[in-house]
C-alpha cells in the first residue's frame, strides 16, 4: 500500500510542473494563489499584445479591390490562427458614402469565419438610379467591432469604391 500511495504522489508533482509553464503558475513563498498571475487584464485587441498571448484568434479584413456598378466585390475575413474543430462569427459596422439599398445590397452582421480561418463579406452593388445625373463613385466601408471568442488585428477596417460603369454615363466611349 504505502508503494502505490508513494507512486501516486510522484505522478501527481511530476504532473504539476508539468503543466506550471502552460498555467503560468509561480510558486509564491507563503503559499496560496499568486496575487500578480491572477489579475485579469482585458482582450480586447491583439495591438496591445500577440495573439499568443492572447489565447484568442485574431481576425483582420482586407477588400478585394473597387468594383464597377452592377458587379460583386468581397471583403475577406483572415482569422489566424485558424480554429481547427470549428467556426466562428464576427461582428462588423457599415458606413461610406454609398447607401444601402440605393448603391449596394444591404449587408447584415456578423460574418461567418469558417474551419480555415477566411470568411467573406460580399458587397452587391446596384445599377446606378442616378444614371446619367452623378458620375461619382461611392465608399463603402466595413469595420470589424470587438467580441467574445476573438480579437482585433492591425488591420480593422477595408474600402471598397463602387465606380460608375462605362454603360451609365460613368466613362467617355472609346475612341478609335
Amino acid at each position: 500500500m504505502k508503494n502505490q500511495n508513494s507512486v501516486f504522489i510522484a505522478v501527481a508533482v511530476a504532473l504539476g510542473f508539468a503543466l506550471a509553464p502552460v498555467t503560468k503558475g509561480t510558486p509564491v513563498p507563503g503559499g496560496g494563489p499568486n496575487p500578480i498571475a491572477s489579475t485579469a487584464r482585458p482582450v480586447n485587441s491583439a495591438e496591445s499584445m500577440g495573439s499568443e498571448e492572447v489565447g484568442v484568434p485574431v481576425i483582420s479584413i482586407h477588400s478585394t479591390g473597387n468594383i464597377l456598378r452592377g458587379k460583386t466585390g468581397a471583403f475577406v475575413l483572415d482569422m489566424k490562427p485558424a480554429l481547427m474543430f470549428g467556426a466562428t462569427y464576427v461582428n462588423f459596422t457599415v458606413s461610406g458614402t454609398a447607401v444601402a439599398g440605393v448603391d449596394y445590397v444591404a449587408l447584415a452582421s456578423p460574418a461567418f469565419i469558417g474551419q480555415s480561418g477566411y470568411g467573406t463579406i460580399l458587397i452587391q452593388s446596384l445599377p446606378d438610379p442616378r444614371a446619367g445625373f452623378s458620375n461619382q463613385a461611392y465608399s463603402v466601408v466595413v469595420t470589424l467591432q470587438p467580441g467574445v471568442g476573438y480579437a482585433l488585428g492591425e488591420s480593422k477596417s477595408a474600402t471598397i469604391w463602387i465606380k460608375p460603369s462605362p454603360a451609365s454615363g460613368g466613362a467617355p466611349p472609346p475612341t478609335k
